[in-house]
């Protein structure tokens, strides 16, 4: 019997839905490292595993730990029955089949094509707001830039990339402390994606969405066909949700994080050339989505405990980014730090598509905001953190320049 079997049962709760302990997660992540490694929640039923090792065992074994009933929570609680065409939330054999679909939107050629138009666009965003005092981060620049990228990626018009960025929030939006509610007739929604896709069979141009519609592929059954409606309005809903919130609040962090550290910041200024290594701590010292979910399709063993099939079961990679096993000091922020094993974008068959997109977005961001902002504040009064359970960060962020 280990040691740890032995040890007294440890106090330490960890709820997803509790705002307290969502304001600073980490140290309760602390505590989960070190006296519940494998933690069981009754009030809520699901399991989490927080040490890096773990958390990296989980995410590279999909056998184990099954995708196909989503990555929330709530929605492998639900039972539903995913819609073809989410590939985060897809298992083998569709799971890789559709992942190389997908995968076509985020070519290096198409992501490296993109940097011109993403600064043009900030610049457009940060521009007006030099010489005042004062600006929402969030509002003026986050919350806008990721949508308009996707909407370059799409082929969508510009004047209605707003309106698409505020569904797909809403989509992921609960009242605080609550949990997110789903039906299975609303997890693919049409609205204005289908008006596009509708549009676009008849007036193809050179966007990821005329692609779509267009190419061949073999499905499971060994079948050559081309993609149903259906499919690529779950592709396109998946990256459009997927995209937008996680880079809203890698940017709000990141302005947050460098508050918070003037110094490191101001080396920032001085040396550029840091900026890419600070985006990958900021990555994992506030990671945007600090927890990810699976199905538990068959017992799994952690310190000697056993996680039941049927379980739900959180992989908490925020904590896991800060395990000390892996980093040293891991609650310092240091943007010389060499950061291997990076979890926030997960591991294995099921790596985040967007990695890459979203690396790219915060570095341009950063550049764009420390070219005509060199020094600011929080306005932590006027600030507000998003309620939703999924993904961590400010829906409000008043930055004082100067």
């Amino acid at each position: 019997m280990s040691t740890e079997q032995l040890a007294p049962a440890s106090d330490v709760y960890y709820d997803p839905y509790d705002l307290d302990i969502n304001r600073d997660p980490y140290p309760t992540f602390s505590r989960l490292r070190a006296e519940a490694p494998l933690y069981y929640n009754e009030r809520h039923d699901f399991y989490a595993v927080s040490r890096h090792e773990d958390v990296s065992k989980a995410f590279a074994d999909r056998d184990t730990f099954k995708s196909g009933r989503g990555n929330i929570l709530e929605l492998i609680k639900s039972g539903i029955e995913m819609p073809p065409g989410l590939v985060i939330y897809e298992d083998a054999p569709t799971h890789a089949i559709h992942r190389k679909l997908v995968s076509k939107m985020f070519t290096p050629k198409t992501v490296a094509g993109l940097e011109p138009k993403i600064r043009a666009f900030s610049a457009a965003c940060l521009d007006p707001l030099v010489g005042t005092d004062r600006f929402d981060v969030i509002t003026e620049f986050a919350a806008q830039m990721p949508m308009r990228v996707i909407g370059m990626l799409l082929g969508i018009p510009e004047q209605d990339q707003e309106s698409i960025r505020d569904r797909s929030d809403a989509n992921l939006r609960v009242a605080p402390g609550k949990k997110m509610k789903f039906k299975e007739n609303n997890l693919v929604r049409g609205g204005v994606f289908a008006e596009y896709l509708d549009w676009r069979v008849d007036n193809p141009s050179d966007d990821i969405m005329s692609e779509l519609l267009h190419l061949e592929f073999v499905d499971e059954t060994g079948t050559r066909r081309r993609l149903t409606r259906d499919e690529i309005l779950a592709y396109v809903q998946v990256v459009a949700g997927a995209g937008n919130e996680t880079t809203t609040r890698l940017i709000g962090w990141t302005a947050k994080v460098l508050a918070d550290h003037p110094d490191q910041r101001r080396e920032l200024v001085e040396d550029p050339t840091l900026i890419p290594g600070a985006v990958e701590e900021i990555l994992r010292f506030e990671p945007p989505a600090p927890h990810i979910g699976r199905y538990v399709a068959q017992d799994a063993e952690f310190h000697g405990r056993t996680v039941p099939e049927g379980a739900a079961i959180l992989l908490v990679a925020g904590a896991a980014n800060r395990d000390e096993r892996v980093y040293e000091d891991p609650d310092r922020f240091d943007i010389h730090r060499k950061v291997p094993s990076l979890l926030t974008f997960g591991l294995g068959a099921h790596f985040c598509l967007g990695a890459a997109l979203t690396r790219l977005e915060g570095r341009i961001a950063l550049e764009e905001l420390l070219i005509r902002f060199p020094e600011w504040d929080v306005d932590l009064q006027g600030a507000e953190m998003s309620p939703t359970s999924t993904v961590r960060g400010w829906d409000r962020l008043p930055l004082v320049v100067g």
